[in-house]
């Protein structure tokens, strides 16, 4: 069992609560947008973090971080980059290897809108945006999620509302 905490656009604010969210995670994946290298070392006194560079980030990040994981746990193929659009609506970058070769799990940020759900037209991949956790952009209130990966199938699926921006 993999216990996994995922947060996205923090832009250089980490929120408090999110140490205890995250306090008995097994990694912690970050979809862009640390805003500062210090996010990234402030969640690695958490646990592991596996992340993706965003658009706001310079290139101290860019450098420890690249634009696209995909990689394994548990037999689950994914997919995390930063910029990826919308269920059922994929930026054009990514769209041509989302229609050869989707993930079981598609992860992005970027939207500051927290979605999660199933593309029903790419053998119901699981798509995830755990919403912006920081305090930049239009969102009203500040999320991320949290997870287990058990047996390769997702579960306890959970998201935390961090409160206004």
């Amino acid at each position: 069992m993999i216990k996994v905490g995922l947060i996205s656009d923090t832009h250089s604010y980490l929120d408090p609560q999110i140490f205890d969210f995250f306090e008995d995670r097994d990694e912690i994946w970050h979809a862009g947008d640390f805003g500062t290298l210090e996010i990234a070392d402030e969640l690695l006194t958490i646990a592991p973090v596996l992340g993706v560079y965003g658009n706001i980030d310079g290139q101290d990040i860019r450098q420890e971080y690249p634009l696209h994981q995909r990689f394994e746990r548990q037999g689950i193929d994914f997919w995390m980059t930063h910029i990826g659009g919308t269920l059922g609506r994929y930026c054009l970058p990514i769209r041509e290897e989302m229609e050869n070769d989707p993930p079981d799990v598609f992860i992005c940020g970027h939207s500051h809108i927290l979605k999660i759900g199933r593309d029903q037209e790419k053998n119901k991949m699981l798509f995830i945006n755990p919403g912006a956790a920081g305090r930049h952009g239009f969102q009203v209130y500040r999320t991320c999620v949290r997870f287990t990966i058990d047996e390769g199938q997702i579960q306890d699926v959970e998201v935390i509302n961090l409160g206004e921006k």
